[in-house]
């Protein structure tokens, strides 16, 4: 469960307490510095804190900018990129997290066709360095597309852009992560793609389409989702808005 987007009532340090609390043994998280290289004190108080909860980080993206003012990654911002990413696998490394997320970053409005051709340039080094970085604690970086009526900059929105970019790449540590909830929302066959490309994920996220709430909360066929996903032995992340209780009721249905 993403103690960036849940329990967000708490403080973001009594945040894994309360998810052991609710029963969960795993969790993820955004980003939750403000910068690329936060204080060493810091870095401990969190660490303790999941330590302390008893919890398993099993997923944490690299640093993505100011995500509430809109930002979606700065993979495409080299030095600030870069300045990131020992301190993040340093980080997973600590907590015996091996998923790191690598969000692309938005578009400058009036970005031209060469314009992107140089971003891909830079994001393809940059990934490669990240994924070298995190191969020394056995990890996997993973690339995300998200829904474009809500990013509207954002560059990957199919997982056939992001695939391309992985194929790029060309490392077997560069994973695909699976939003659910995205792809959906940008009219992707998610059965399908459960079915035919799983094999390629490095992660999975849920949320129900429309309004990103819990599982049943919308339209999307989270029975026949969760069906398929019972041949995946591997963390599922919950990515889901709620406000007041009954946020994991949805799990005694």
């Amino acid at each position: 469960m993403n103690l960036s987007i849940l329990f967000t009532e708490l403080p973001l340090l009594d945040r894994p307490a309360a998810a052991a609390a609710a029963g969960f043994t795993a969790v993820e998280m955004w980003w939750p510095f403000d910068g690329p290289t936060p204080p060493a004190r810091a870095l401990r108080a969190l660490r303790s804190a999941i330590e302390d909860a008893g919890v398993q980080l099993v997923a944490l993206n690299f640093d993505a900018g100011d995500m509430a003012n809109g930002d979606r990654g700065v993979l495409t911002q080299t030095e600030r990129f870069l300045a990131n990413v020992d301190v993040a696998v340093e980080l997973a490394g600590s907590l015996g997290c091996r998923i790191l997320n690598a969000l692309y970053g938005n578009a400058a409005t009036g970005t031209t066709e060469t314009d992107h051709a140089g971003r891909r340039k830079v994001a393809v080094a940059n990934l490669a360095h990240a994924a070298r970085k995190a191969a020394d604690i056995g990890a996997t970086v993973v690339v995300e597309a998200l829904n474009s009526h809500e990013n509207p900059r954002y560059p990957l929105t199919s997982s056939r852009q992001a695939f391309e970019l992985i194929d790029q790449v060309g490392v077997d540590n560069v994973k695909f992560l699976a939003d659910l909830y995205h792809l959906h929302r940008m009219g992707e066959d998610v059965l399908e793609l459960l079915d035919t490309q799983a094999h390629r994920f490095g992660h999975v996220q849920i949320a129900d389409d429309p309004g990103r709430g819990y599982p049943g909360s919308g339209r999307m066929p989270y029975r026949e989702i969760f069906s398929r996903l019972g041949a995946y032995a591997r963390h599922v992340g919950l990515e889901y808005r709620h406000e007041g209780q009954g946020a994991f009721d949805w799990r005694n249905g």
